[in-house]
């Protein structure tokens, strides 16, 4: 008798180009298809990466836009969902309330975020299943979490957490106990469990650290095809691979740039990404002078070339979780300078595989000049980077656990 295949759902808020959405496709690709029947359920029901969606997994969505998230149209089609998930499932009053509820409470902090302040109302306004599933995994926080902890049946549920949980500005009144109904709550490090368990200490017993997995193999494959800049620029090139967002600092990325520029270096710096914050941005790098000096590439569909063909790798962020464009780049054999916030310094042991730095203009512009300036470290650090062990399949043994096992 063939044996019966366990169901595993997936539930992501959108398919944008973007780390955790990366680790989650390769998570896809490897699990084994002919010993699980894989789901996937988008939340906003868009992204331009479903082109990567591996065949062996059912995508949920009755529709969904391929336009990236970001993007004019993209940003229209996100509108349209969010009518959509007020309007479905009814319960308009609580979906009201949560919204108020959750603005309240970001006026008070003095930071209102749009996508929390609705992740709420777009879970319960998700479609439903009548469907029970053996394993049901929220792969990121917000929707996600609070769509399979309230809305999914399943034998047993784990939540994924990719970010610094306080610095991201997630709170326990917004998380309404959801991560109690979660049997295994996986971190992307060490440190991102540490800040996570500052916030929920009562679930130390059943959190656990889940490496992000990468295709080492591929994306050095990758970066070998056609592409890359174009520009026919001749000075010294800085990459750096994220979202236009407030936690990435483009801002103080720009005023460094700015202070190499006065210094008279030859340099340009590009950014691979796109957000919410490119308008202001632009007009900042206009207002300084700097528009052929910093540049905005947008999102990429392969981004390795650059990454090979760049002098130097920064990710100078305001806090991170554990950073995919890091891994890539230093697979890829850059040197990294990276700012020393949660996040990076688990990535990063400065002097030896990269540069941690202050998140200030000044620090960045010394690091960025110390290492232009010195080629043989350059190569010493991206060498040493290359050389790093990434976890690989011992984390797939996690998932199994909860699918196999009893639990504790």
């Amino acid at each position: 008798m063939k044996k019966k295949r366990k169901k595993i759902l997936f539930v992501v808020n959108t398919l944008g180009r973007a780390g955790a959405e990366t680790a989650l496709l390769e998570l896809l690709r490897r699990l084994d298809a002919r010993e699980y029947q894989l789901f996937l359920y988008v939340i906003m029901g868009q992204g331009e990466m479903i082109g990567e969606l591996p065949s062996h997994v059912k995508l949920l969505n009755q529709n969904f836009s391929s336009r990236p998230v970001l993007s004019g149209k993209g940003k229209g089609d996100m509108a349209k969902a969010v009518l959509l998930s007020f309007l479905r499932n009814g319960e308009f009053s609580r979906k009201l309330r949560g919204i108020s509820t959750n603005f309240s409470e970001m006026r008070q902090s003095g930071k209102v975020q749009t996508d929390k302040l609705l992740w709420r109302m777009l879970s319960d306004g998700a479609q439903r299943f009548p469907v029970t599933f053996d394993l049901a995994v929220a792969y990121l926080e917000g929707a996600s979490a609070y769509y399979v902890a309230e809305h999914v049946q399943a034998k047993r549920k784990c939540a994924f957490i990719h970010i610094d949980y306080e610095s991201a500005g997630y709170t326990r009144r917004m998380d309404r106990g959801c991560f109690g109904k979660f049997d295994r709550i996986f971190t992307v490090s060490d440190e991102v469990r540490t800040h996570f368990l500052k916030v929920y200490p009562e679930y130390e017993a059943r959190t656990d650290i889940f490496h992000n997995l990468i295709d080492q193999e591929g994306i050095r494959r990758r970066a070998g095809e056609p592409g890359g800049f174009r520009d026919n620029y001749e000075g010294m090139r800085l990459l750096t691979v994220g979202r236009l967002t407030y936690q990435k600092a483009y801002d103080i990325a720009i005023d460094a740039m700015k202070l190499l520029k006065d210094a008279g270096i030859q340099a340009r710096w590009y950014v691979l990404g796109d957000g919410d914050q490119r308008r202001m941005l632009e007009k900042k790098i206009a207002a300084l002078g700097l528009s052929e000096d910093f540049v905005l590439l947008g999102a990429v569909t392969n981004p390795y070339p650059y990454y090979a063909q760049a002098d130097l790798y920064i990710h100078a962020t305001r806090f991170e979780g554990k950073s995919i464009a890091i891994q890539e780049a230093q697979t890829l054999e850059c040197a990294v300078i990276a700012s020393d916030c949660n996040g990076n310094r688990e990535q990063i042991e400065t002097g030896r595989d990269g540069i941690l730095c202050e998140l200030k203009p000044e620090a960045i512009a010394d690091s960025i000049r110390e290492l232009l300036g010195d080629e043989e470290k350059r190569k010493r650090l991206g060498m040493a980077a290359a050389q790093k062990a990434v976890s690989q399949e011992e984390e797939l043994g996690k998932l199994y656990e909860l699918l196999d096992n009893e639990l504790i």
